[in-house]
C-alpha cells in the first residue's frame, strides 16, 4: 500500500512543494539578488496584474511574465473560448468520489502538462472549500463535506501539479462556501468550526503538499475581508503553518491598499488597475507603510517565479526532464470518470440478475433517453469552464461500445436546459469585430453561437477601438416550421434572419453580481417560420454596454441560441415511453446544467430541471429494466429512486463522458466511486441550508455539525449516506487490529470478478470518554484506504491514526483566528487539545454501513 492510497488525518507527506535545501538556498539567493536591483516603482508593479492573467516581466533582472490560468478541470490559458481547446477532466466532486489521491495526483500531472503546453505557470486550483450546504452554487467545484477527504484529495492534486513544475493555487482562503452576496458577505464562524472544518483542508495541504500559492476569497470572516485578514493570513497561514508561498487575491477582491498589504496579500489581480501598483508606491512615499513591507511581498512573487522557471540564473523547482510528460489526456479523463462513478442502487430485475452490469451479448434493443444523453453535460458553469476539443456523449459512447447488431434508439424525452442551446447544427458562423465607423478590426470563425472574450481580444482589437461585434453567417434548416431563436447579452442586440429584423433592443444586466451578469445575461426569445432546405442569412449585432468582467479588462459575452421545430413536451415524453416499451433495457440520462450549477449564484432547490422526474417515472413504469444515470455535479432529489433497479451517479464527467459511462454500464470497469457528500432525499431534510445573508451576515450557527456530522443528529435519513457506493462484486471484512497510532484491516473479495474497495475508518467516542469533552459528532472520518483484489483474494490496508484525529480546538486558547485585525504571528496559540478516553474504531463501507469495531484507549 503506497502513501497515496492509505490516509489518516495527516495523510501522505510526499514533498511536491519547495525544493530540497540546496535548491531552496539557490532560490533564496536569486530572489535577494533580483530584489536588490529593483526600484520602488518596479517592485509595486510586480504586485499588480498587468492584465487579466499575467504579471509584468522585468528583463533587467531576468524575470519573465508569470502567466496564471483558471482550473480545476482543465487549463484554459489566456483565452476563454473554443478557439483554444483544453482537456476537460471530470469535475472535482467526481475526483473526490474516487477517494484516491493517487488518481488526483495523476490528474495534476496531466494538468501540469496542459499548463506547460499553453505557457501557463500558475494554475488557479484546487478549490478546497467545504460542502456546507447542498445549495452552494460551486458545490460541484469543491470536493467534499468532510475536511479530511477534501485535504487528502486536494494534496494529491497539488503534488501532481507541482511535480510538473507548475504552481498550484489553493483556494478560496477561507469560508467561500456559498455564492450569494459573495463580494460582501460576512461569514460569522466560531473558532472551533473554523479550525476543525473550514481551515482544516488548507492546513492539511500546506503541511503535506506545500503549495506554492494560495488565493484569498472575496468574503469576510468575522468582520474582516479575507484579502485584509491579517489574523488568518499572517497569523495562521504563515505564522502557525509556515506557508512560504504567494498570496493572490481572487479577481477584483482587493479593496484597500494599506490593509491588503498589512493583511498579507502579495498580488492584486487582475490588472492593470488595482489597489497596488501606483497607489502602493504612493503610500510608501507618504510613510503610511514601509518599503520593507513591500519587499516581503515582492520576495514571495520572485520566489514563485523562481520555482516555476521564470527567473533567470536559478533552476526551477522541477527541471524539464523531471516533469511528467507524454500523458494521454483522453485516457486520463476516461479513467477518472469511470472510477468516480458511484453506483447508488443495483437491484435484481424480475427476479433475475442485478440490473448492472449489462450483458451486451444478450441485448437486441437498447433505448437511450434524455436530452443530456445527446447533449452531454460535462462541467459546471463559471470560471471552471473550459472548451474541450471534442466531447463523447453518452449516446455516442454506448453506440460505439455495444456489440454489432444491437439496435440503439434515442428519444430526448424531457429537456434538462431552461435556456435555448447555442446555435450549432446547420449554422456556419463567424464573429466580425467592428470600430465605430464600421471598419473591420478582426474576424474569427465560430464553432457555435456564443461569442466570449475574457482577458484578451483578437489581434487588432482593443477595448477602446471596439464598437460592435456581428455574429454572422448562414443557417440551413433541416425541417420546416416555427424555429426558435434566442439572444442574450448586456448591451444592444439586433437579430436579423433572412432579411427580417426579429429583435432590436437594449438588454440590461440581469444581476447585481457583475460576474453573474457577465456570465449569465438575460435571454430573449423570438420565432421565425422557415422552410426546410432553404438557407437563410443570420446576423446578430451586439453593441456592448452595462456589464463587463471588470474595469479596464478586455471582455465581452453574447450569444445566439436556436432550436428547430419539435413536438410539444408531452409528445416528447410519450415518444420516450414508447421507445422504452420496445427495448430490452432503457438507459435514462437526467442532468443539471450550468444554468443550475455555476459560480455566481446559489441553487434555489435540489430538483432536476424541467420534467425529468416525470420522464423517469413514466419510463420506469413502461420498462422494468430501467437504469438511470444522474449527470449532476452535486446532490439532486431523486423521488423515483426506488422505482428503478439501478441508479448510477456520473457527476460532471468531463470530455470522455460517454466512453467512461459505456465502460461502467457494460462491465468493462466497475464503478469505483463512493459518495464524498451526503445525498438528501429532500431539501427539507438537509440539516444546513442557509446560504443567504441576513443584514450582510451569514451565521454558521450549526458549529461543527455539517454534512454527515449533522445528519447523525437528524430525525430524517438521507437518501444515500456519506461514503456510500456499490461495486460489481461483494466484500467481506475479515479482521480489524488497532493501536492508538494505526489501524490494520483485512478484507476479502467474496465475489466472482475483480473489485475495488474503499475501506473507511471512523472514530466514535464512548461513554468512557473524558467527562469534560466538548460536544462532538457521533463519529467522524479518521482515515481511509483504497484496495483491489481478484475473486477470492484478500487485501490488507494499514491506516494511520494521527493525534489530530483525537483532538478538538479549544476555544479558550483560540489564538488569532477569531478576529481579523492586529494579530501578529507571534500571538498564535496552539489551541488543539487531545481528548482522552475510550474510542470505538470502526471499519466501514460508509458512515452508515460499519462492519468491524475495536476499542482504543487514548491517554
Amino acid at each position: 500500500m503506497t502513501d497515496d492510497q492509505t490516509h489518516g488525518l495527516a495523510g501522505a507527506t510526499a514533498d511536491a512543494g519547495p525544493p530540497a535545501d540546496g535548491r531552496a538556498r539557490d532560490h533564496a539567493a536569486a530572489v535577494e539578488r533580483a530584489l536588490a536591483a529593483l526600484d520602488l516603482d518596479t517592485k509595486v508593479r510586480l504586485l499588480s496584474g498587468q492584465d487579466m492573467w499575467t504579471l509584468p516581466a522585468v528583463p533587467e533582472i531576468g524575470l519573465r511574465s508569470l502567466v496564471m490560468s483558471d482550473g480545476p478541470v482543465g487549463v484554459r490559458g489566456r483565452e476563454w473560448s473554443a478557439a483554444d481547446p483544453s482537456v476537460a477532466l471530470p469535475g472535482p466532486t467526481a475526483l473526490a468520489a474516487t477517494w484516491d489521491p493517487a488518481l488526483a495526483r495523476r490528474a495534476g500531472h496531466l494538468l501540469a502538462q496542459e499548463a506547460r503546453r499553453k505557457g501557463v505557470h500558475v494554475l488557479l486550483a484546487p478549490t478546497v472549500n467545504l460542502h456546507r450546504s447542498p445549495l452552494g452554487g460551486r458545490h460541484f467545484e469543491c470536493y467534499s463535506e468532510d475536511p479530511l477527504l477534501t485535504g487528502v484529495i486536494g494534496a494529491g492534486y497539488v503534488r501532481g501539479v507541482q511535480e510538473g513544475g507548475v504552481a498550484a493555487t489553493v483556494k478560496h482562503f477561507v469560508g467561500n462556501d456559498a455564492e450569494t452576496d459573495r463580494f460582501t458577505v460576512d461569514n460569522r464562524i466560531a473558532p472551533r468550526p473554523l479550525r476543525e472544518l473550514y481551515l482544516a483542508p488548507f492546513e492539511h495541504l500546506v503541511e503535506n503538499a506545500r503549495p506554492w500559492a494560495v488565493m484569498t476569497a472575496y468574503n469576510q470572516v468575522n468582520g474582516t475581508t479575507m484579502t485584509e485578514h491579517r489574523a488568518l493570513v499572517q497569523g495562521v497561514l504563515r505564522g502557525e503553518w509556515g506557508f512560504d508561498g504567494c498570496n493572490v487575491s481572487d479577481w477584483t477582491a482587493a479593496r484597500d491598499t494599506v490593509r491588503a498589504l498589512r493583511g498579507g496579500l502579495d498580488v492584486a489581480m487582475p490588472g492593470p488597475r488595482t489597489v497596488y501598483g501606483a497607489p502602493l508606491a504612493e503610500v510608501v512615499r507618504t510613510g503610511e507603510v514601509a518599503e520593507s513591507e513591500v519587499d516581503d511581498a515582492v520576495r514571495r512573487v520572485l520566489l514563485l517565479a523562481a520555482r516555476t522557471g521564470c527567473l533567470d540564473g536559478v533552476p526551477p523547482a522541477v527541471g524539464p526532464s523531471a516533469a511528467p510528460g507524454g500523458i494521454d489526456g483522453r485516457e486520463v479523463a476516461r479513467d477518472l470518470a469511470r472510477r468516480g462513478c458511484v453506483l447508488l442502487r443495483n437491484e435484481p430485475v424480475a427476479g433475475a440478475r442485478r440490473a448492472l452490469p449489462l450483458d451486451g451479448a444478450g441485448l437486441r434493443r437498447v433505448a437511450v433517453i434524455g436530452a443530456a444523453a445527446q447533449d452531454a453535460r460535462v462541467l459546471g458553469g463559471g470560471s471552471a469552464t473550459v472548451f474541450p476539443e471534442a466531447v463523447v456523449s453518452p449516446l455516442e459512447g454506448l453506440r460505439a461500445a455495444l456489440p454489432e447488431g444491437v439496435e440503439v434508439t434515442y428519444a430526448a424525452g424531457a429537456e434538462a436546459r431552461t435556456r435555448v442551446p447555442h446555435a450549432r447544427d446547420g449554422f456556419t458562423l463567424s464573429a466580425r469585430y467592428l470600430d465605430a465607423d464600421g471598419q473591420l478590426l478582426a474576424e474569427a470563425a465560430q464553432s457555435d453561437g456564443e461569442v466570449q472574450v475574457l482577458g484578451r481580444f483578437p489581434k487588432g482589437v482593443t477595448r477602446h477601438t471596439l464598437h460592435a461585434v456581428e455574429l454572422t453567417g448562414s443557417y440551413l434548416p433541416q425541417c420546416g416550421g416555427s424555429h426558435t431563436f434566442a439572444v442574450s447579452g448586456t448591451g444592444r442586440l439586433r437579430l436579423t434572419v433572412g432579411g427580417a429584423v426579429l429583435f432590436d433592443d437594449r438588454c440590461a444586466p440581469a444581476s447585481d453580481d457583475p460576474f453573474e451578469a457577465f456570465m449569465r445575461p438575460a435571454e430573449r426569445r423570438v420565432t421565425a417560420e422557415l422552410p426546410a432546405g432553404a438557407p437563410v442569412e443570420v446576423t446578430l449585432r451586439f453593441v456592448p454596454g452595462g456589464a463587463d468582467p471588470g474595469e479596464s479588462l478586455d471582455g465581452l459575452r453574447f450569444a445566439l441560441g436556436h432550436h428547430p421545430p419539435r413536438p410539444d413536451a408531452e409528445a416528447r415524453i410519450a415518444a420516450a415511453v414508447r421507445a422504452a416499451e420496445e427495448a430490452d433495457v432503457t438507459i435514462v440520462v437526467v442532468a443539471t446544467t450550468e444554468e443550475v450549477e455555476s459560480e455566481g449564484f446559489d441553487r434555489a432547490d435540489l430538483r432536476l430541471p424541467g420534467r425529468q422526474d416525470e420522464l423517469v417515472t413514466r419510463v420506469a413504469a413502461a420498462n422494468p429494466h430501467t437504469v438511470v444515470v444522474v449527470n449532476a455535479g452535486s446532490p439532486v432529489e431523486l423521488p423515483w429512486r426506488e422505482q428503478v433497479p439501478a441508479v448510477l451517479l456520473s457527476w460532471f464527467p468531463g470530455q470522455e463522458a460517454g466512453a467512461a459511462l459505456a465502460d461502467v454500464l457494460l462491465g468493462a470497469h466497475e464503478p469505483g466511486g463512493r459518495l464524498p457528500t451526503t445525498w438528501p432525499a429532500r431539501l427539507a431534510d438537509a440539516p444546513v441550508t442557509a446560504v443567504t445573508p441576513d443584514g450582510g451576515q451569514l451565521h454558521y450557527s450549526e458549529g461543527v455539525f455539517i454534512g454527515y456530522r449533522a445528519w447523525q443528529r437528524s430525525d430524517a435519513a438521507p437518501a444515500y449516506p456519506f461514503g456510500h457506493g456499490l461495486g460489481y462484486t461483494d466484500w467481506e471484512y475479515e479482521s480489524l487490529d488497532t493501536t492508538p497510532d494505526s489501524v490494520r484491516v483485512r478484507v476479502r473479495n467474496a465475489g466472482d470478478r475483480p473489485g475495488r474497495e474503499v475501506v473507511q475508518i471512523y472514530l466514535a467516542p464512548t461513554a468512557d470518554a473524558a467527562p469534560d469533552a466538548p460536544e462532538r459528532p457521533e463519529r467522524w472520518l479518521a482515515g481511509f484506504a483504497v484496495v483491489e483484489a481478484g475473486p477470492g483474494e484478500s487485501a490488507e490496508a494499514e491506516i494511520p491514526l494521527p493525534d489530530r484525529a483525537f483532538a478538538v480546538w479549544d476555544s479558550e486558547s483560540e489564538g488569532p483566528a477569531a478576529s481579523g485585525d492586529g494579530a501578529r504571528p507571534s500571538e498564535a496559540a496552539d489551541g488543539w487539545r487531545r481528548v482522552k478516553g475510550v474510542y470505538l474504531v470502526e471499519a466501514a463501507r460508509s458512515v452508515a454501513d460499519r462492519w468491524l469495531t475495536a476499542e482504543v484507549t487514548v491517554g
